[in-house]
């Protein structure tokens, strides 16, 4: 066949992200969680053919819950990552029929704060529950109440559709409130975005180097294993990946991690010849570093109470903005220490450390610059002061 299209679904917890998984596989597959507490959810990925196509449908736990624990999602973010390497061709962003809360409107601005444009070109919003709307009522006429959801439609190219994985299986094939006819509108807009995308997913540097990694150790498993299927082959090469990414990663925050899947990338100036670009081909590690520094800049750009443009990449570093500097050559040196540790817990322990380190060095140069600065007795010429206020401020 085909190779598949990969889809992943998004939402918080509860929206049924699972149940729709298993709605458009056509089977119970996936498992369906249906308590509160999601902590045990997990990433999952299974290959169907659906309607002639080839899908690879990845399931995923609230990476958007507003209470959810980092430590717990890390994990499944980097499994995420291996599962959807090079890149998905459609994002599905799961929401619910029913009145927006400020907890919901809350899932709605991170996923608006995470996702790039770039992003939204591959996206597609499913609303589930569908049989809340109002009787007669099309899922458009829904979203013209809540500007919000909207808006997020708006930036999908107006893709959405709606469907209802418990009373609408048993309905007549063309009726709007069928699952059935639903799908295939599902399927057709799917088709559609493969075909205006020429084919392609989307990607970016992290989900490249996730990919490069798996090949290598393909390769590395078929010449010590014998005449495995290929299948296993690729199931082992994942994890491995995964573990070794979870170790590379485990100092950076989730909001970093799923900035650097989605596209969001937050530079500052103080950061940005912390890491220099070469010709050379983009390794994990050399990814993870960007990650890294896109983290400092959103710190950043907290610090000094400004979020740039994306197309404005300037802001006022104030001290605690430079130290971030030092912050992110020491967080690097943790990834190279990474490398050679055997768990996350040791990663995290070396990380911390070099952050530290670097970021005193840094801080404790600030303290020295102001001294100088302000201090009537320093010997510095005034022009060194000048130079030395504008490397400051």
């Amino acid at each position: 066949m085909d190779a598949p299209i990969r889809m992943v679904l998004l939402g918080k917890t509860g929206s049924g992200k699972s149940s729709l998984a298993n709605t458009i596989c056509g089977d119970q597959l996936f498992t369906i969680n249906h308590t509160i507490n999601s902590e045990t959810s997990h990433c999952e990925a299974i290959t169907r053919s659906v309607g002639g196509r080839n899908l690879t449908v990845i399931d995923t736990p609230g990476f958007f819950d507003t209470d959810r624990s980092e430590e717990a999602l890390k994990p499944e973010i980097v499994r995420c990552i291996t599962e959807c390497a090079p890149g998905p061709h459609v994002f599905l962003i799961v929401l619910k029929v029913e009145k927006f809360t400020e907890h919901e409107k809350a899932i709605i601005e991170k996923i608006c704060t995470y996702f790039s444009e770039d992003v939204l070109k591959y996206a597609v919003v499913v609303f589930t529950h569908g049989d809340q709307l109002p009787d007669g009522e099309q899922i458009e006429e829904f979203l013209r109440g809540n500007k919000l959801v909207s808006e997020l439609v708006k930036r999908c190219g107006g893709r959405c559709h709606v469907m209802d994985n418990k009373y609408w299986n048993n309905r007549q094939q063309k009726e709007y409130r069928s699952n059935l006819f639903q799908m295939e509108r599902l399927l057709e807009t799917i088709d559609t975005l493969v075909t205006e995308n020429k084919g392609k997913c989307y990607t970016n540097d992290l989900l490249q180097a996730a990919e490069e990694e798996i090949k290598e150790e393909e390769e590395n498993i078929r010449q010590v294993s014998g005449n495995l299927p290929e299948a296993e082959i690729r199931e082992k090469a994942k994890r491995r990946v995964a573990d070794k990414l979870l170790i590379m990663c485990t100092a950076l925050g989730v909001g970093v991690l799923l900035g650097a899947i989605f596209g969001v990338v937050v530079m500052v100036g103080a950061v940005l010849t912390v890491l220099q670009e070469s010709s050379e081909p983009v390794k994990l590690r050399k990814a993870v570093g960007r990650t890294v520094v896109a983290s400092a800049g959103m710190a950043s750009a907290l610090v000094g109470g400004v979020i740039p443009a994306a197309t404005s990449l300037s802001v006022i570093a104030p001290a605690a903005a430079v130290a971030a500097t030092g912050a992110v050559k020491g967080a690097l040196i943790g990834c190279d220490v990474a490398e050679v540790a055997e768990t996350p817990k040791e990663a995290a322990q070396k990380t911390a450390e070099a952050v530290k380190n670097e970021a005193q060095v840094h801080l404790d140069k600030i303290h020295q610059g102001w001294k100088k600065l302000i201090d009537p007795q320093c010997e510095e010429s005034q022009e060194e002061k000048s130079l030395l206020g504008d490397t400051i401020y």
